[in-house]
């Protein structure tokens, strides 16, 4: 029995030594590994997703903030942001396209502001249209 506690205490010693290494080390996220898996750029995601128009890409590039930037809202300037870096054409009236995304449901005014200004999410059918590839449900 003395040599069950042991072994048992000696794993309890093993145990915080790795941890205690691991907080040294930083997070698994950190490790080479897990920096070979490169992300997806805005760029790839709307290509991917092949959104039809304006109105579509800002969607995308609101679901691309949501989903793969872990924002849990954006406001005018992420979404110009992003059609910049995914070097597309940013629309002269990005309110309006959002405003489009909102009348078909696709987009919910927050009730808080991002950086002092508006900012939106998606809603739950915003996503699902996103994920059908922009393919209206029928339901």
């Amino acid at each position: 029995m003395s040599e069950l506690k042991a072994l048992a205490e000696r794993v309890l010693l093993l145990e915080k030594r790795v941890a205690q290494l691991e907080g040294r080390h930083g997070t698994e996220a950190d490790t080479p590994l897990s920096k070979s898996v490169k992300e997806m750029s805005v760029k790839e995601f709307i290509l991917a997703k092949r959104p039809s128009n304006d109105v579509e890409k800002t969607l995308a590039i609101g679901y691309y903030l949501e989903k793969l930037g872990g924002e849990s809202s954006f406001n005018i300037d992420d979404i110009a942001r992003h059609f910049i870096l995914a070097k597309e054409a940013t629309p002269l009236n990005i309110n309006d396209k959002v405003n489009m995304n909102i009348r078909k449901g696709h987009m919910a005014e927050t009730r808080s502001k991002k950086e002092k200004k508006k900012a939106w999410m998606l809603t739950n059918s915003g996503e699902r249209f996103v994920e059908s590839g922009f393919q209206a449900s029928k339901q």
